[in-house]
């Protein structure tokens, strides 16, 4: 990195998976200027995933031959925003919880990071370059677990503990055992893990993934089916609760199992209305545009210099969005 030219307008975005680490470098209005991918070491510990993302990035400037001026994160786990460290994180990840990432990335690139949990800065990417934009947002991931985030009069929500918008481990959904060991939970209905799962019990038919049993619904599979609409249903009612509670107008959905919203969307727009927020302020519920960019574009939203201002009026239906995916 030491002989690309800086930039005041280009930031990276970096996202810290599970599996992959991911990184773009993005300029001010949302173009990616190269991209890199790297194996997450999580059973290595948070030491070498953090010297991975901060490789990422010195490939991403060499590559594009420019220096980002800041650095945004993505990252897996409960995340304290002013500090950039790990709270809290799943058993996958070796030495993950309390590791001071933001701290650890600054003084290896001497460079401002700011780190944020990957829900909410898929949130970030989809409130400012794509289906997400408004000053009221709720997001929604549906992945391997279910995760939310909010953004609220134009600035994300954390909440005093960082758990603002966490709907996935809501209950009163079903009588299923949750991964959290809770029961109910939204998550039960509405993740891959959990699409996948259902559908085995249902069926007798054990399936690799939610995207199997996408593949048979769409091929006529009554059984999976009833396992989307079922899904589209719990995260219809989800959104509905919080935007009754919030009065947000506009929820994004994305993470893996959103690919599959020709499947969810007739539940949704049923529950929709079926069972509207009380205010009659209509809500919509539309899949994110960014798919698997979203989250290292809201990491370098967190950083960009550009003003990423939400407009209080959500843009019309038929509106053209820019995919910067694309």
């Amino acid at each position: 990195m030491s002989g690309s030219a800086a930039s005041s307008a280009v930031v990276a975005g970096v996202d810290i998976g599970g599996t992959k680490t991911s990184g773009a470098l993005v300029a001010a209005d949302g173009a990616v200027l190269a991209r890199a991918m790297r194996d997450t070491p999580a059973r290595t510990g948070g030491a070498a995933m953090a010297e991975t993302a901060a490789l990422l990035v010195e490939e991403l400037a060499d590559s594009a031959g420019v220096r980002p001026h800041a650095v945004g994160v993505g990252a897996a786990g409960v995340v304290e925003p002013r500090t950039g460290s790990i709270r809290a994180a799943s058993d996958m990840f070796v030495d993950w919880a309390g590791f001071p990432l933001g701290a650890r990335l600054r003084e290896r690139l001497a460079l401002e990071v700011r780190v944020e949990n990957d829900v909410n800065a898929f949130l970030l990417g989809e409130t400012a370059w794509g289906s997400g934009r408004g000053s009221d947002v709720l997001g929604v991931m549906l992945g391997t677990g279910v995760g939310g985030a909010l953004v609220l009069d134009g600035r994300l929500r954390h909440g005093p503990h960082g758990a603002a918008g966490e709907i996935g481990h809501t209950p009163g959904y079903s009588e299923l055992i949750c991964t959290c060991g809770r029961t109910g939970h939204l998550e039960t209905l509405a993740s891959g893990t959990s699409i996948a799962r259902r559908y085995a019990s249902a069926t007798d038919r054990p399936v690799d993934s939610a995207r199997v049993v996408a593949e048979r619904a769409r091929a006529g599979d009554p059984a999976a089916v009833r396992m989307f609409d079922e899904a589209g249903r719990a995260v219809a009612l989800a959104c509905i609760s919080a935007a009754t509670l919030v009065d947000v107008p506009l929820a994004v959905v994305g993470g893996g199992v959103a690919a599959a919203w020709d499947l969810l969307a007739p539940a949704v727009a049923a529950m929709l209305a079926s069972d509207p927020p009380v205010s009659g302020v209509p809500l919509r519920i539309v899949p994110g545009t960014l798919r698997g960019d979203a989250v290292v574009l809201g990491a370098a939203a967190l950083v960009s210099a550009s003003d990423h201002s939400f407009p209080s009026t959500p843009f019309a239906e038929g509106e053209l969005v820019r995919d910067v995916a694309s």
